[in-house]
């Protein structure tokens, strides 16, 4: 029954294999089952594995393991999620070195269409914190998922002002989700899964260590499509997110702050080395990231819309009612060539019914 979801679990198990090795072998075997299957000569000729490697994968032998995992999961209602599903976060899995696995107990759409991640100092200041607040409660109207880690300080803060202005907002875990680090925000957790929820990429039981923690770093920057700074000192793992949205091509953005502030050095220097743009306010940021630009129709307005629409436009918002879909999906589903669709696509953006994601994704306005 779980074949194919044990092989995947059992790819993150194997000494020598990393997120993109793993991904690179499923790519060259065609699925996760085959990389256990397949003759160990056939996996020393995949590029980056060579003997060690392939004879660790043929000598896994703990499978039994990973099907209590799976129990475990199924007993918690965590839903696992290989890179390859709808459902994992396409904007993570187009970075290069994202987990092959997530694990999610909650209930926020992890590929809408907007989705930021708010990160700083665990020593927030009345000023970080302040900003913090009125940051979420200006996004509120903007449906906006917010990430963050779940950590003490900014985190925590960013979390709790999203749930008081009820914006969906979602915990990166540095650690499984058998508990919640720090233990104070074990409450804080429980309610973020009622709107939004928690994310780890680690098995159900790992503890938190300190390794883990620029893991986790890179599924924040990852996963959304700006990345905002509130406070940083001279070093930290906010500093190490931002490097890591640079990476990944993400938009940065820092809230700057008086020289002489301890938490505002880590800002300020983005800002100077041009690793981050300035906040210097939040209807700016709001522009910046887009979300003024949105048009409301109303229910009456969108539907007599529709009522115009050609047979091929409504064949395209009839299969997007039911969720975001790559372009190569609709191809798929419509049989429309995909010129043609992308035409169409284009259309029906300008007419306000269908907006586009970073990807070539589609959804439709509800």
């Amino acid at each position: 029954m779980h074949s194919e979801l044990i092989y995947q679990i059992a790819l993150t198990k194997i000494s020598g294999v990393g997120d993109i090795s793993a991904k690179n072998l499923i790519s060259y075997c065609g699925s996760a089952e085959e990389v256990f299957k397949v003759k160990k000569t056939f996996l020393e000729k995949i590029p980056g594995i060579g003997k060690i490697t392939a004879e660790s994968i043929k000598h896994f032998n703990n499978f039994n393991v990973i099907e209590k995992e799976i129990k475990i999961l199924e007993k918690h209602k965590i839903t696992p999620l290989y890179y390859l599903n709808e459902a994992y976060p396409f904007r993570l899995k187009n970075c290069e070195d994202s987990p092959i696995m997530l694990y999610y107990k909650g209930n926020s759409n992890l590929n809408q269409q907007r989705i930021i991640s708010i990160v700083g100092t665990r020593n927030a200041t009345v000023y970080g914190k302040q900003f913090t607040e009125q940051l979420c409660e200006a996004l509120s109207p903007y449906n906006v998922l917010i990430i963050s880690g779940l950590a003490s300080g900014t985190d925590t803060n960013a979390h709790k002002f999203c749930l008081k202005n009820s914006v969906e907002t979602v915990g990166v875990l540095a650690h499984g989700l058998h508990t919640i680090y720090p233990a104070a925000n074990r409450n804080l957790a429980i309610e973020m899964l009622g709107k939004g929820g928690l994310l780890t990429e680690f098995a159900y039981d790992t503890p938190g260590m300190k390794e883990n923690f620029p893991k986790r770093n890179r599924i924040v920057a990852g996963m959304s499509d700006a990345l905002i700074i509130i406070e940083s000192g001279k070093k930290g793992g906010s500093l190490i997110s931002a490097e890591i949205a640079n990476s990944y091509n993400k938009d940065v953005y820092a809230l700057p702050g008086r020289y002489t502030d301890t938490w505002s050095i880590g800002c300020n220097n983005l800002i100077q080395q041009n690793k981050a743009a300035i906040i210097d306010s939040i209807d700016q940021l709001i522009f910046n990231l887009g979300y003024n630009d949105t048009k409301k129709i109303n229910k009456d307005s969108q539907l007599k819309l529709l009522e115009n629409l050609s047979e091929s436009e409504l064949v395209v918002t009839n299969i997007l009612k039911n969720g975001e879909k790559g372009i190569d999906d609709l191809h798929f589903e419509t049989k429309i060539n995909i010129s043609q669709l992308a035409f169409i696509l284009l259309d029906l953006e300008f007419k306000n019914i269908v907006y586009s994601l970073p990807g070539k994704m589609y959804g439709i306005h509800q």
